[in-house]
């Protein structure tokens, strides 16, 4: 038999502010905090951490993303 997911017995988070504070985003060049639904910044994995830059700064070093270079040399 199947099962909506409505009908699941689990439970998630009790509130969208729990999400929200577990999921904060911050552009890991300049430092600033996503505001709003999760953001569509450029996500990378350097030596094994997922880090994301904001629009601004990804636009700004785009050569160097699409170069693959670590965001150390920027």
């Amino acid at each position: 038999m199947t099962s909506l997911p409505e009908d699941s017995d689990s439970t998630g988070p009790a509130s969208e502010s729990e999400v929200d504070e577990a999921e904060k985003i911050v552009c890991a060049r300049c430092g600033t905090t996503a505001t709003g639904p999760r953001p569509t910044w450029t996500c990378s994995v350097e030596n094994g951490t997922r880090q994301y830059f904001c629009d601004d700064c990804a636009r700004t070093h785009l050569r160097a993303i699409e170069g693959r270079l670590d965001s150390a040399w920027w």
